[in-house]
């Protein structure tokens, strides 16, 4: 059923109108909070893998393993790889956290998440869904008002 669909309230207080009424419900969720879950907890999963391919500010000889034996990505040096998943799961999470290029955040971890699913867990495909859910909610629906890229768009839109 799509939204342009409408349906007549039944009336009553049977079965029917009570879930006509839960759905109504359902329907007043504001964008604006599930954005804000899904930016805050994905962001999370990605942060906690990242924190532990790193050591401070370096790479952690393990990560590099991990990359050369487990991961074993076609095309990419093992090093290479690690630093960059390493950079990625840090940097885009907190873009996330902040609200800032939401967008194009997600879209990169959304690319990174299809990586690990075709080449590394294929077999992982319903977790990889569901981070794909996350970040498909944010890419198509953006970030919500709790968020940078929300502040700025309304200053340009009064500069306009």
């Amino acid at each position: 059923m799509n939204e342009d669909m409408t349906l007549a309230t039944p009336s009553g207080s049977g079965l029917a109108y009570r879930v006509h009424s839960l759905m109504t419900a359902f329907g007043m969720i504001p964008h604006d909070l599930i954005a804000t879950v899904a930016r805050l907890s994905i962001a999370a999963v990605f942060w906690q893998s990242g924190k532990t391919k790193v050591d401070g500010w370096h790479v952690t000889d393990n990560a590099v393993y991990l990359f050369q034996t487990e991961y074993k990505l076609p095309f990419v040096d093992p090093w290479l790889a690690a630093h960059l998943a390493a950079f990625a799961e840090h940097f885009f999470p907190l873009l996330l956290v902040i609200g800032f290029a939401s967008r194009l955040s997600a879209l990169a971890l959304l690319g990174m998440t299809l990586v690990i699913e075709i080449f590394v867990y294929p077999d992982a495909w319903p977790t990889h869904g569901t981070w794909a859910v996350c970040f498909l909610v944010i890419i198509a629906g953006g970030p919500g008002r709790l968020s940078l890229d929300h502040l700025i768009a309304r200053y340009f839109a009064r500069s306009a």
